[in-house]
C-alpha cells in the first residue's frame, strides 16, 4: 500500500498533554450538562462556566489543524483534506445521532414537548439529515428545543467545526501570518460584542437575558444563534491555527496537570458579578476565550508528559474525549426526563441517577471508540485515503 500523496502525509506524532486536555474538558462538558437540569438559569448552574469548554475544543482544534495540515499543501489536495477530516469525524456524528433515535421515545416528558407529537418516520428523516451535518431549522424540530440535530444536540458544535475545515481548508490557508493576525484581530472584537452584550450589529437584541454577558448558544438555525455561533468559532478556531503558526510555546514542569487544573478552575467558576453588575461574567467569559485558553494550548503544546501513569492517562483521555462529547447527550435527555417526572425524588435517588447517567455515557463512548470508531476509520482510511 502506498500513501496517498508520500511519506509526508504519514500521521505526525501527537501532542499528548492537548489529547489529555481534550479528554479534561469532555469530562467536565459530560458533568455540567448532567447538573444543568437542576438549574433555572446559567447563573445557577453549579459548574458554571462548563459551556466555555466548547470554545476550548476549537482553539485545540485550529492549533492542531495547522499542526497536521500546514506544511502539506501542494501534496495534498483541499478534497484528500476533506476526506481526511470526514474519516476522523464522521462516524462518531452518524453513532451520536443513531443513539439519539434510538432513545428518543424513551425521553418523552413535560420537559420536550414535541416528542408525543413526533411520528417514526419523522424521527427517520431527522435521522439521515443528521448523517449529512446539515442543520435542522426551526420548524423541523421534533423535540422542542430548536437544536440543530434534535437528535444528539452537541452535534450543533461540530457543525461549526465542519465550517471552520472549510474555511481554512478553501481561504486561510493562504494567509499570510499579518493577514491572519488581522482577521483574528477582528474576530477578537466580535467576542467582545458577545461576551460584554455590545450588540453592535443588532442581532442581539431579543436574546435571553440570563444567557447574556455569557457566549452560551449556537445550536439553532436562527440570525442570533448563527451570529452566536459563528463568534464562538471565529475567534478560537483560528486563534489557535495563528498560535501555532507563531509558535511561541511555554515549558512547565508536569505540565499536563498544571493545565488541567487551570481548565477545570476556569470551567467550575462560579458566575461572577450577580444581577446588578453581570458584565464582569461577559468580562471573564472574554478573558478565558481570548487569552487563558490560547496560554493553555501553549502551555500543553510546549510540555512534555513525563512518567507512565501521565502517559497513560493522557493517551486515553485524548481517545474516549470526542467519543465522550458526542455521544453523552441522549443519556442526558433520559436524565433530565426522569428528573421532570420525579421531581420529589430524594437527594440520594438524584445522586444515584445522575452518577449511573455519568457511569453510562463514559461506558457507552468506550464501546463506541473500541468497537466502532477505530475499526471504520481504519477501514476507511485503507478504502479512501490510500491507493494501491
Amino acid at each position: 500500500m502506498e500513501k496517498i500523496t508520500d511519506a509526508v502525509m504519514a500521521e505526525k506524532p501527537r501532542y499528548a498533554i492537548l489529547d489529555g486536555l481534550r479528554g479534561v474538558a469532555a469530562v467536565i462538558v459530560v458533568a455540567f450538562h448532567l447538573f444543568e437540569v437542576y438549574t433555572q438559569s446559567p447563573a445557577d448552574q453549579i459548574l458554571n462556566h462548563g459551556y466555555l469548554a466548547v470554545d476550548f475544543f476549537f482553539v485545540l482544534s485550529g492549533f492542531v489543524i495547522g499542526y497536521a495540515y500546514d506544511n502539506r499543501w501542494g501534496r495534498m489536495s483541499t478534497w484528500d483534506f476533506f476526506k481526511r477530516r470526514l474519516v476522523r469525524l464522521h462516524p462518531m456524528v452518524i453513532m451520536g445521532s443513531a443513539i439519539g433515535a434510538l432513545l428518543f421515545y424513551f425521553a418523552e416528558s413535560e420537559r420536550y414537548t414535541l416528542i408525543e407529537q413526533t411520528a417514526w418516520w419523522q424521527v427517520l428523516l431527522l435521522f439521515l439529515l443528521a448523517c449529512t451535518m446539515l442543520p435542522a431549522i426551526p420548524r423541523w424540530d421534533i423535540r422542542g428545543w430548536q437544536e440543530t440535530n434534535p437528535l444528539n444536540s452537541p452535534t450543533w458544535s461540530l457543525m461549526w467545526e465542519y465550517l471552520a475545515n472549510l474555511l481554512y481548508a478553501v481561504f486561510v490557508r493562504r494567509f499570510s501570518k499579518v493577514a491572519l493576525s488581522c482577521f483574528v484581530l477582528f474576530a477578537a472584537f466580535l467576542t467582545l460584542d458577545l461576551t460584554l452584550n455590545l450588540d453592535v450589529f443588532g442581532l442581539l437584541a431579543n436574546r435571553d437575558m440570563a444567557a447574556a454577558h455569557t457566549v452560551i448558544g449556537g445550536w439553532s438555525i436562527t440570525a442570533e444563534q448563527c451570529y452566536i455561533g459563528i463568534v464562538r468559532l471565529l475567534y478560537p478556531f483560528f486563534g489557535g491555527l495563528l498560535l501555532f503558526r507563531i509558535g511561541k510555546l511555554i515549558t512547565v514542569r508536569a505540565g499536563f496537570w498544571w493545565c488541567s487544573l487551570l481548565i477545570v478552575v476556569a470551567l467550575v467558576m462560579p458566575h461572577i458579578g450577580g444581577e446588578t453588575a453581570n458584565w464582569q461574567n461577559g468580562a471573564y467569559n472574554a478573558f478565558c476565550i481570548l487569552l487563558l485558553f490560547p496560554i493553555i494550548v501553549a502551555m500543553g503544546a510546549g510540555s512534555q508528559v513525563r512518567g507512565k501513569r501521565s502517559v497513560t492517562v493522557c493517551n486515553y483521555l485524548g481517545e474516549i474525549s470526542y467519543p465522550l462529547y458526542i455521544t453523552h447527550y441522549p443519556f442526558v435527555y433520559l436524565q433530565s426526563s426522569w428528573v421532570t417526572l420525579h421531581p420529589d425524588a430524594p437527594l440520594s435517588t438524584q445522586i444515584f441517577v445522575g452518577v449511573s447517567t455519568f457511569v453510562l455515557a463514559v461506558g457507552v463512548a468506550h464501546a463506541c471508540l473500541k468497537l466502532y470508531d477505530l475499526p471504520v476509520r481504519q477501514w476507511l482510511k485503507e478504502k479512501f485515503l490510500v491507493k494501491k
